[in-house]
């Protein structure tokens, strides 16, 4: 777009309360990275409140500033905001007391026949709804991605990715997957649950044949099976927290670690940022409160360094941010790591500056 075509927008005025992330006014076609929103989390199995995280990331980014040091105006070349659809709210919100019944009901030795049938009917409606919000999105990001652009999600709970990756999977023919969280996700099934949190990374591998690598950073919990699932599927490389934490205390530093981990990834990247991936404090009401984690700028030079080696940030997803009505610390450092994702993934992106 010529400088004469530019849309016009101050990054040092005042934000407008447009309903866009970063009050960028712009749309997803003149957009170089488009964001959809997931307001979804009824498979969570602690603590949830992530549906509500778009809307509340989208406010707190109005307060974002707009120069990045490590890619500066890379956000000029355009972040668009797709329409929530509150219609995946609305449902998440409904089959939540469903969720907790099936939850609960796993914890228990109850064999009652009705409850039997009320838990079968439950999970079948819980199934279908998770099923149709993944396929929503990976309608949508496929568009998208389709046109040559870089697709963000924004979570909602971490089973949402799903729909993301399986897009990404359809548009190229090999990727990886940098995941940033405090647990493998590799389970195979949760609480009967198809599309639980806890099993989107299982779910990828089973079902997206163009994913050929999965680097799992800074995992601190995995069951049994999950860790035996890592050892022996040659797809999958964990660096956990404690392996992380080990290697500095014996003196390597970032740098080199960022190297190792990059170096397991192919050219095409699809970030998934898990915000229990970093410390208690950057996210205090996420749903997994789990001691360690990596700190905010050990990711964002992570991100930094996987794009200074030619990698291509393709797509990515934030996740299981949990905000709080009095408490903002949540919002408002998910708003800034996702501006910082975005400026990563368009720092060598082929496209020009449109704002």
């Amino acid at each position: 777009m010529s400088t004469e075509n530019k849309i016009d927008f101050d990054p040092n005025g005042l934000v407008p309360d447009n309903g866009n992330y970063f009050g960028i006014p712009l749309d997803a076609e003149h957009a170089a990275l488009v964001l959809i929103s997931a307001p979804w989390d009824t498979t969570v199995s602690t603590r949830a409140g992530s549906s509500y995280a778009p809307d509340a990331i989208i406010e707190a980014s109005r307060f974002v500033d707009f120069y990045e040091p490590m890619a500066p105006n890379s956000w000029r070349k355009g972040i668009a905001t797709l329409p929530i659809d509150y219609s995946i709210q609305d449902m998440s919100h409904r089959l939540r007391s469903d969720a907790d019944k099936v939850i609960s009901m796993s914890h228990t030795d109850a064999d009652y026949i009705i409850d039997n049938l009320m838990h079968s009917r439950r999970l079948r409606r819980i199934n279908e709804a998770s099923m149709l919000v993944n396929d929503k999105i990976y309608l949508q990001s496929r568009r998208w991605l389709q046109r040559g652009k870089i697709v963000g999600l924004v979570g909602g709970d971490h089973s949402t990715a799903y729909g993301n990756m399986r897009a990404v999977g359809q548009c190229f023919s090999e990727f990886g997957v940098l995941h940033i969280d405090a647990r493998c996700n590799l389970k195979e099934g949760c609480y009967g649950f198809h599309h639980s949190h806890s099993s989107v990374m299982h779910n990828a591998l089973r079902d997206i044949d163009s994913l050929k690598r999965l680097v799992s950073v800074g995992v601190r919990e995995f069951s049994p099976a999950e860790w035996q699932r890592s050892q022996e599927d040659e797809r999958i490389r964990l660096f956990t927290g404690q392996y992380l934490w080990s290697s500095h205390f014996e003196g390597v530093n970032w740098s080199t670690m960022c190297d190792n981990i990059i170096s397991e990834l192919p050219e095409n990247v699809y970030i998934s940022l898990d915000i229990d991936g970093l410390t208690i404090e950057c996210s205090p009401h996420t749903g997994t409160t789990i001691s360690g984690g990596l700190r905010f700028p050990e990711v964002v030079y992570l991100m930094d360094k996987l794009v200074e080696s030619g990698r291509k940030i393709v797509a990515f997803d934030l996740s299981e941010v949990v905000p709080d009505v009095d408490d903002k610390t949540d919002a408002m450092i998910a708003a800034r790591l996702l501006f910082k994702m975005c400026s990563m993934a368009l720092k060598h992106h082929e496209a020009d500056e449109v704002l």
